[in-house]
Formats: C-alpha cells, structure tokens, sequence
C-alpha cells in the first residue's frame, strides 16, 4: 500500500507533510539514529519507526555501497539487505527490463543446506512468491519510457522465526531505491492478503490500520533521503512516443478502433483480428508520413491511441467493449463430476475463461515439506493441501514450450491455494491436490482456478466447511494531468483480459458468504484512494455472493461420502510381540506389501500403523497380506522357561537363525547365546543348516519385540545365564532357585 502526497486516504506515495515526523509517542519526533560513522567516506544513517508491539529499523551506508542504492531492514533479530543498480545506458528491450530477486541463505538461520553441494540450489517457491509481489508493488513507480536494465536484490542476512523476512524485503527495496540515484516515484508498501475467512468490515479495518503504519515508514524513509541529500539522475532518453506522431495516429485510427469496441458480437478472437487490422493499417501510413520514426514510436503511438479509446467509452458511456455495464457478471456455467474415475472434478465456465480442477487423494506420507528455512528454524512442517495451476499456450490461442512451472503459474496457484486453504478441514485423513488446468483464458483465470477448486473439492467429498469463490475488480480512471490526483473513476466487476490490459488495476478477491479468504492487488497507478480499495472491496463482495448462488445450483455441499473408486485409509494394532514379524527382516515384508498392493505404511506410534490404499479393492488385498504374515496361531502356546527343539535354517556370522515350529518367521539366535564359551562363528560348534538344537524360550523382548531363545542356558547355572537377558527376570529367578534349595535342606 502507499500513500498519496495529498491526503492520508491514499496507498501509495509521499507522507502526509513535510513537518517532522512523529512517530515514536504523541509528543515525540522520529527516533533517528545519528550515528555518523565513517565507512569508506560514506557516512551511515539510520532510523527507527515504532510499529506499535514492534520496531523496524531502516539503515544504510555501511554494507554493499557499489550499489547505487543499499538498505538494511531489521526488526527483533530478522535482517534483509537489499540493493538495487540500474544501467545508465538503455536497454533494447521495448519494456522495463526489471529482475527481483528474494534470496533465503541457510546461515541465515543458523543451519547449513541438506543439499548434497550443501549450498543454496535454485530459487523455493517462497523466494520467487516474494519476489513477485515485490516487482508488482516497485514496477509502476518508474517513469514511463524507463527502459533500463534494473535489478534489485534482496538477501536474507538473518531470521528469528518470528518476524517475517518477505516484509522486510519488500521495504527494503522501497528503502534502496528511493536513497539511490535511480530514477523511481516512491517509496510504497505492496497489498496482499490471506485471511481466515474474516468479516468483511474487519477486513477493512485491518486495511486501515495497515495503512496508518505504512505511513509512519514512509515518513521514515523519506527523513532518510532527506538526510542523505539524495539527487535522482537524468535518464538518456525516456521511450515515449513523440505527440505529433499520436496525435496523427489518432486521426487515423480512432473511429475504426470506437467501432470495434462497442461491437459487442465481438469475443475475444475476433476483437483482436480487428483491432489488429486496424493497427496493420494504421502503422502502415504512418511509417509513409513519418519515415524517420523508429519502430517503437509507431507501435507505441498505435498503443496509446487504442487505450485512450477503450477507456474513453468505460469512463463516458458506462459499457464495456463485450456490452455488460460496470458491475455485470459474464455468463457462468458449472459441472461437476465430469470423469467418474477421478476422486473429484469440475469445469468452472466464465464467459471465455474455462478451466478443468481435479481433486487427487493421497497418503499422508505425501504431504508437501514447508519452505526450507522455516523448517531449518522451526523443524519440518507438512502441508497437506496444496493447488498446482497451469496455463498452457492454447489456452490463449497460442504455440509455445510446455516446461516446467513458471513464476506466473506459480504465482496463480499460491493465490487460488490461499483463497481455498481457510475451508479445507484440518483433520483431514489424506494429502489433497488440487490440479487446476486454463483451458481458456480471458481474464480472471486465478480466480476461475478458486471456484472451480472448491467445486471439485465438494464433489470429491472433502467435508470444506463453506464453498469459495473470486472476482478480479478492474479500474479506469481520468487523471488531473496538472495535479496528477485522480479525477473520476469507474470500477469494473468481473474483468475481460483487454480490460485488465488497458486498466489501472486488477485487484482479486476470494472468500465464502460469510467473508474473506485471499486478497492480491496488481495496481499499475502510482498510488490510488483508500476510498477506491473499499469500494472494490464492496463490489466485488456483492459478485462473489452472486457466483456462489450460480455455484450452488450446480452442487451446494460437499458429497457425503467419498467415491467408491478413492483412497481409503486404516489403522491396525501391531503389538511389540509382531512387530519384527509384520515389518520383516530389513523391511522385507513391508516393502513386499506395498509393491504387491501399492498401498503406503506408515507408523503412527509404536504399536499402530497407519495404511493408505489408493483403491479399496488394494485395501482388501492388504489386509489379506497383513493377515497371513502376521499369522501365528502357535505363538500363544509358547511357555515362558520352557525347553523346545528348534531348527536351524540359516548359518550367520553372528549367530544362527531357528525355527521353532514352520509357520514361524526365523529367528536370530545369537552366537552368545549358543554356547559358555566365546565363539567368533557357529561352525565352531559343528552346527549346520537342517539341524535341531535345544532352546530355552524366555519371552519378547518389551523394546523391540525380538523372541528370546538361549542355547547357553541349557549348559549352565539358570540364574547367571537369564541374568544377561533380563536382569529382573535373574533375580525373580534367582530367589526362586534360593527358596527351592532352602526348602530341600530342611
């Protein structure tokens, strides 16, 4: 969020005046703290806001001072460094060649990687998240035409597990641009939310407190540029197209460019043919009247002219180029339970937006580990729900690559997942995956991915304590060129793709009836009125109620049951006494059960299992197998200090492995245990597979369940032999054999 320069009712921009700052207590000014150290001849300054429970401090001249701009943001003990450099000669791309990086280290929290190179690896999903919101909160603030290669680099120096480092980050980058000599209109805060399924009125609440403290770290960082003496530099060039070139175009374009736009047969394809023919056209007699205008002039011109016309009918005539006035929804259509072989299904319809979500059931052992440093600081975390998105080329009539995930998708589905993640039960006894594939795009495909996800997620029979739904809130506004504040507006429910192209905003909401889930505001202004972020809030309530009616007469709660086809899961009891049997030696049985059946075993506690079969037909086999290896019917007969014949079937170097009846699981007989003397192998004996030796049975062992049996015990004095298998069976006995041979004397 950011403040305008104007009022406090604006996200977006400079403080409320230019008086001193206060913001450490009602009488007292900002805390700056003058230490004036010199660092290579730059001289380091610092302040601290007081955020009410918290404090955050902003400094800078002392590290990376290459950088044409370096701050470090530190609140309790979790610091991010942040730089940002900016090329002085022009990029020849024909956009703001911007990169973010978040970059997490390890030593941050104290902890080296797992990796096997024991070093940072490739960017987690946290780190490319937060380097989005990032890039969407910094991007809008340079000059129009900026087309210089510009990176800012944000580095995690240390982290405490309590305060969070993406917040840091993200004022880092304001701090570092704004005391660089980089051209940019800051600083800011970015918007975006996940919440519990709060109220509406909460919500917006918290949005107004969120703006009140954003302030006080906007007068912070503004004292510092202050104090520094900042001066931004003068680009080369800015990559405008010149007025007499738009004004040209706009004479041979604009009728024809009004005509397509309120045709409103038009969809999305069509549209575009069109307005594509006339830019052929248009850019045709323009490189004829103006030969020494570069390329870009001319495709920039055509761009300027189109959105003036666009916006001019949304913001004049109150229609919009597919003919819905400002708060319509576009037709919605619903199905569910589309391939009876999947756990769940739906296709989620929205005018030309379409997209296929599939629910996928699976074990607990397939949960997703959290971020690696909270799980270097707080041990591993599992998440069991989670909601992939993908957008592939014909989605948008198009050929392209179809590679891994990228930072788009990836962005996509952590918004869709946080809009579902609120209803999903916690208890829940499986992994969820939710798969949410565009099959058609035209805008909104995020918030088409969250409806379609809890339609899927209800048919598959997840027992979701509410349904969910998203609307993405457009705005075009007329701007005061002289006063550069906001002159009239017009809110958009339910944007087209082209609306969110030519927009000022695309502003997502998600939630249930009772409120809201996920919020994510892609503002392209440089700052807009707290007054417009409540209306959109409001508007886009009303639609979500609306989609969830259309929602519900497709299907309104979750099945009641599961599908006969899906996973089921059991938990069996398996006393120590089986336990070496069930499991088998190194895991033998268990890995058998789960190839055979493709079931997964997990262990609960010590006596308890937890089995997950992907079909019941595989549940029934396994409980056959569980069944048949677990078989002991003898077991029960065995006498505690009673002398049975076993059978040697296996020679080891540690000892030998006996049966003592056939459907018994062999045991280990060690070689302590075969003779009084120290033996280093049991061919020592004499003893050889297929022969029968006497045992003393003397129970399980209460650790790990393991039979006792003892050969040397036959061959010497009871008590020291049961003495070095169970020191309180030894001296039970050993009072018995004393009693015993008392009682014989008299």
């Amino acid at each position: 969020m950011a403040a305008c320069r104007h009022c406090c009712s604006c996200l977006r921009l400079r403080p409320l005046c230019d008086g001193p700052p206060r913001l450490l207590g009602r009488d007292r000014t900002l805390n700056q703290l003058q230490v004036r150290a010199l660092w290579g001849g730059a001289r380091f300054r610092a302040v601290a806001v007081d955020l009410g429970s918290r404090k955050l401090e902003i400094s800078s001249g002392k590290l990376a001072r290459f950088a044409d701009g370096s701050a470090v943001v530190q609140s309790g003990d979790t610091a991010v460094m942040v730089t940002a450099v900016s090329k002085t000669k022009p990029s020849p791309s024909q956009f703001m060649p911007l990169v973010v990086d978040y970059r997490q280290k390890a030593a941050a929290a104290g902890r080296i990687p797992t990796n096997y190179l024991r070093r940072e690896i490739g960017s987690s999903d946290k780190e490319i998240l937060t380097s989005r919101v990032i890039d969407r909160s910094i991007r809008p603030l340079f000059p129009a035409g900026y087309f210089y290669d510009t990176q800012v680099l944000c580095n995690l120096l240390a982290v405490d597990g309590v305060n969070e480092p993406d917040i840091l980050a993200i004022n880092g980058a304001s701090v570092a641009l704004s005391l660089s000599d980089i051209p940019w209109n800051g600083p800011i805060v970015m918007m975006e939310a996940s919440a519990e399924n709060i109220l509406q009125q909460d919500f917006c609440h918290a949005i107004k407190v969120g703006v009140k403290y954003t302030q006080q770290i906007i007068q912070g960082i503004q004292q510092l540029v202050k104090e520094i003496g900042v001066t931004k530099r003068t680009p080369q060039k800015l990559f405008t197209p010149s007025p007499e070139i738009v004004e040209y175009t706009h004479k041979l374009s604009m009728e024809r460019l009004y005509a397509v736009f309120t045709d409103y047969k038009h969809d999305k394809i069509s549209r575009d043919e069109a307005v594509n023919k006339i830019r052929l056209d248009t850019e045709e007699q323009l490189k004829e009247k103006f030969p020494e205008a570069d390329t870009f002039e001319i495709i920039e011109s055509f761009n300027v002219v189109a959105k003036e016309v666009f916006r001019s009918i949304i913001l004049n005539e109150y229609k919009r180029c597919d003919g819905r006035d400002l708060t319509s929804l576009r037709n919605i259509n619903c199905e569910v339970d589309m391939f009876k072989i999947l756990h769940g299904s739906a296709l989620f319809q929205r005018g030309q937006t379409q997209v296929l979500c599939t629910v996928t059931f699976d074990s607990l052992e397939s949960s997703l580990k959290s971020d690696r440093i909270i799980t270097a600081i707080n041990g591993i975390k599992d998440k069991n729900f989670m909601l992939h998105y993908e957008f592939p080329p014909y989605a948008t009539n198009e050929i392209g690559k179809v590679t891994g995930v990228n930072r788009r998708e990836l962005g996509h589905g952590a918004l869709a997942e946080k809009a579902l993640y609120p209803v999903i039960p916690k208890d829940f006894p499986f992994t969820i995956r939710v798969t949410s594939e565009v099959l058609e795009s035209n805008g909104s495909s995020s918030m088409a991915s969250a409806c379609g996800g809890s339609l899927a997620l209800m048919d598959a029979g997840v027992p979701i304590s509410s349904a969910v739904a998203g609307v993405a809130i457009g705005l075009v506004t007329k701007n005061n060129s002289d006063k550069g504040e906001i002159e009239d507006y017009r809110l958009l429910t339910d944007i087209l793709g082209i609306e969110d192209y030519n927009g000022d905003m695309d502003f997502k909401i998600a939630g249930t009836n009772k409120g809201i889930t996920a919020l994510q505001a892609d503002i392209k202004l440089p700052g807009i009125p707290i007054k417009i972020v409540m209306e959109a809030i409001q508007q886009a309530s009303v639609a979500k109620k609306e989609i969830l009616q259309i929602m519900n007469k497709t299907i309104s709660k979750p099945r009641a049951s599961r599908k006969e086809n899906g996973p089921v899961v059991e938990t069996i009891q398996v006393p120590l006494s089986k336990r070496a049997k069930f499991v088998g030696p190194g895991g033998y049985h268990l890995k058998k059960l789960q190839a055979e059946t493709g079931v997964t075993v997990s262990q609960v506690d010590e006596e308890t299992f937890s089995v997950f079969a992907p079909t019941p037909s595989a549940m029934h086999e396994a409980r056959d197998f569980i069944t048949e290896i677990c078989k002991d019917d003898q077991e029960q007969q065995l006498e505690f200090g009673a002398v049975y014949t076993a059978t040697i079937t296996e020679i080891r170097d540690t000892g030998v492995m006996v049966k003592l009846y056939p459907n018994m699981t062999a045991v280990l007989l060690h070689n302590t245990q075969l003779d009084q003397r120290k033996i280093k192998h049991p061919t020592a004996l004499g003893l050889e597979v297929g022969q029968e030796i006497q045992v003393k049975y003397f129970g399980r062992d209460p650790a790990d369940g393991r039979m006792r049996l003892s050969r040397k015990v036959l061959q010497s004095p009871a008590t020291s032999v049961v003495k070095t298998l169970n020191d309180r069976s030894s001296i039970v006995m050993g009072e018995s054999i004393s009693q015993s041979s008392s009682n014989s004397t008299q």
